[in-house]
């Protein structure tokens, strides 16, 4: 196969994926988004003759308008652009999960600082404060007392960049110290682990501990639930634990696995490119439909 991968940087997941596609033999072009030119009439010549372009830009806003490229000139792409779309936007990655049915932190989202406060105090302390983008936990508040609220609100209200002015307010889960990151191709788990810290943030990238996760019938259904609601494709479907069972508190579309694959037996970057490999060759706009 031709392959594109978009890229802004290449990490470590990067490299893993570039390593498992050329062991196979598959002509990769790197394409480093950075230097190249979008036109709205004919698709860039970068992707001209490529049997798929993989989205792995660090940027949201690179993946959004690269995948939007691609839908607009017919150039498959992992993933696809409504499903960059979703999953970009935490508001539109909540009401997908709610719309579907999966179970999801309750959630208001205000346009102003006396709205978005009201929405704090009916929830009660501790909240979460969240912004509408981003990855890694950046930007994220627990907020404790109103005269936290009050002063991280005002600092949002002030930043200028209109994201900060929608506030998404989100109940505060008690996950026992973990959550669980499952990566999933089209709602089939490939592997999962918990991630474990004393910060109420359980990120990779903010340090938590990793270790393999089995995952039982509901944390699978769930998945797969989840996978559906946002398109499918590639996904990393994080879930917590509560008194009252799983909840999924997001779902991410250009997601990082290297933690993963360090944490588990499995080859994680093998398996993506199996399911790649199988997309391709079955046609990259029709899900991957595995037996029950």
């Amino acid at each position: 196969m031709r392959i594109g991968v978009c890229y802004s940087r290449i990490r470590r997941d990067e490299k893993l994926l570039l390593t498992e596609l050329r062991e196979r033999d598959h002509d990769v072009e790197k394409i480093d988004v950075r230097k190249h030119r979008f036109g709205v009439h004919e698709p860039p010549a970068v992707f001209r003759d490529l049997d798929v372009v993989i989205d792995r830009c660090l940027a949201t806003s690179r993946s959004r308008y690269v995948t939007m490229f691609c839908a607009a000139h017919d150039v498959p792409v992992i993933n696809n652009f409504e499903t960059a779309e979703i999953c970009a936007d935490k508001v539109a990655n909540s009401l997908a999960l709610a719309a579907a049915g999966v179970p999801t932190p309750r959630t208001e989202v205000s346009f102003t600082k006396a709205a978005a406060l009201e929405s704090i105090e009916s929830f009660g302390y501790p909240c979460v404060l969240k912004p509408v983008t981003g990855s890694w936990g950046r930007l994220m508040a627990k907020i404790d007392s109103r005269t936290a609220a009050e002063a991280i609100l005002e600092h949002k209200e002030t930043l200028g960049h209109y994201e900060h002015k929608v506030f998404y307010v989100q109940e505060f889960v008690e996950k026992g110290g973990r959550d669980i990151r499952v990566l999933a191709t089209d709602g089939t788990p490939i592997a999962a682990m918990v991630r474990s810290s004393d910060h109420w943030l359980t990120n990779a990238a903010k340090g938590a501990e990793t270790e393999p996760f089995d995952l039982d019938d509901r944390a699978s259904e769930l998945v797969a639930a989840a996978s559906e609601a946002v398109g499918g494709g590639l996904l990393g479907i994080d879930l917590m634990e509560t008194p009252d069972g799983y909840t999924v508190h997001e779902v991410n579309h250009t997601v990082e696995f290297k933690a993963l694959d360090a944490a588990t037996d499995v080859d994680v970057p093998a398996r993506v490119v199996d399911w790649i490999e199988r997309r391709v060759a079955a046609g990259i706009d029709a899900p991957e439909v595995t037996a029950s």
